[in-house]
């Protein structure tokens, strides 16, 4: 008998074009539907830009799911909702977009090929993902690093605002 593995994985969501959080509920819908369940999230979080300039605001989420996909079905699942909600993509540059979901963790595998980094290269060194992730998964341990998700955000040297997200009235 086949045994169905379910791999737990965090992603990390952000949005800083048209309605912002439509596009975060749109990427939920979208990952509920196709790729898994989900677990828990965090709050919304509105944040800076990183590695650019913009003068809009990002919100941000952190997401824990439940999932069948592999890790490279995963990202093609991905890019798939992305795509559906407008995303265009560029090689290299960092810049404003409808919708970005990034994996964080695939259970604690480390991933390194040509398509697929895991843990993403860069969370040690962002308090936008930290801050939400910190929320829902403190104590996770980074696979690479051997430090709790925690322990990261205390030393990370990104001072950035990350505040939580009240929506406007209406």
């Amino acid at each position: 008998m086949n045994q169905v593995k379910h791999n737990r994985v965090f992603l990390l969501l952000g949005s800083d074009l048209g309605d912002r959080m439509m596009m975060l509920n749109h990427a939920l819908a979208g990952i509920a539907s196709v790729i898994g369940v989900i677990i828990c999230r965090s709050h919304v979080y509105e944040t800076a830009p990183w590695g650019f300039v913009s003068g809009k605001k990002f919100l941000n989420q952190a997401v824990e799911i439940m999932t069948q996909n592999t890790p490279h079905e995963l990202l093609e699942n991905i890019k798939m909702i992305e795509e559906q909600s407008g995303r265009k993509r560029t090689d290299g540059m960092y810049q404003s977009r409808e919708i970005d979901i990034d994996i964080i963790f695939y259970n604690s595998e480390i991933i390194n090929d040509r398509n697929l980094i895991i843990p993403h290269p860069l969370v040690q060194e962002r308090r936008f993902a930290l801050v939400p992730l910190a929320e829902i998964a403190g104590n996770i341990v980074h696979p690479v690093l051997n430090k709790t998700i925690s322990q990261i955000l205390n030393s990370c040297q990104d001072q950035s605002e990350v505040k939580k997200f009240e929506r406007e009235a209406r």
